[in-house]
């Protein structure tokens, strides 16, 4: 294809993500998808900073997995270190539904603990999915300062972090169980639990976790298994 051919389709395609309808900007995602080629890479990318809903925000991951995998990486990983959180917790989602390891030293701690919780969040499980396994531990124990933090949705996304870890995680979730505050301690009770238990809702475990540690004060295991 000539060159302005190629910029011909681009500017159709950006017309098209840039639609009232969110249908329409899906569909339009969907297609690029379907039918991959590398100059749809960046405006697809540009649309993570602005693109309001969250389903065709989904699109446009699947849509950028299709390219070419180095490609993609290249222009996401930039992403990374934008000014505009959700372009960073698009970066790093699609980083994750890539699982290429590549990626992995662009998972900083500055991402791991943004002050962002959708960053952290999405942050938490892309380097739960592309930690190198000599480098599990020192991720548990990066991860393990943010025990306590945020609402219902952040700490089981922690949990599950942590969980998909595996043996790596137990040295940190033992010492959280012990430590001075009381919301650490639930937390790391009820991700153990999680890790003995994954079919345990992790409503049930900070529930139970969280009576442990207000009636007893002691985050033993012992105390959970009574």
């Amino acid at each position: 294809m000539a060159q302005n051919e190629i910029e011909i389709v681009v500017s159709r395609l950006k017309s098209a993500l840039e639609a009232e309808s969110a249908s329409t900007r899906l569909q339009t995602a969907m297609a690029a998808g379907l039918r991959p080629a590398d100059h749809y890479i960046d405006p697809l990318v540009e649309r993570f900073t602005i693109e309001p809903d969250f389903f065709v925000r989904d699109m446009l991951t699947w849509a950028l997995i299709q390219h070419d995998r180095t490609r993609t990486l290249g222009r996401v990983l930039p992403e990374l270190t934008s000014v505009f959180p959700q372009a960073r917790a698009q970066a790093l989602h699609t980083l994750s539904k890539l699982g290429d390891q590549r990626a992995w030293p662009a998972i900083t701690a500055e991402l791991l603990h943004d002050a962002e919780d959708e960053v952290a969040r999405t942050a938490w499980r892309t380097a739960a999915n592309l930690v190198p396994e000599a480098e599990a531990s020192a991720l548990a124990k990066e991860l393990s300062s943010e025990f306590g933090r945020g609402d219902y949705t952040t700490q089981r996304s922690l949990s599950r972090a942590l969980a998909a870890l595996g043996d790596a995680a137990t040295p940190v979730i033992e010492r959280a169980r012990r430590g001075r505050r009381a919301a650490v301690r639930a937390h790391a009770i009820a991700t153990e639990q999680l890790i003995r238990n994954p079919d345990l809702g992790f409503d049930v475990a900070i529930a139970a976790a969280e009576r442990i540690v207000a009636l007893r004060g002691a985050p033993l295991v012992e105390d959970v298994e009574q």
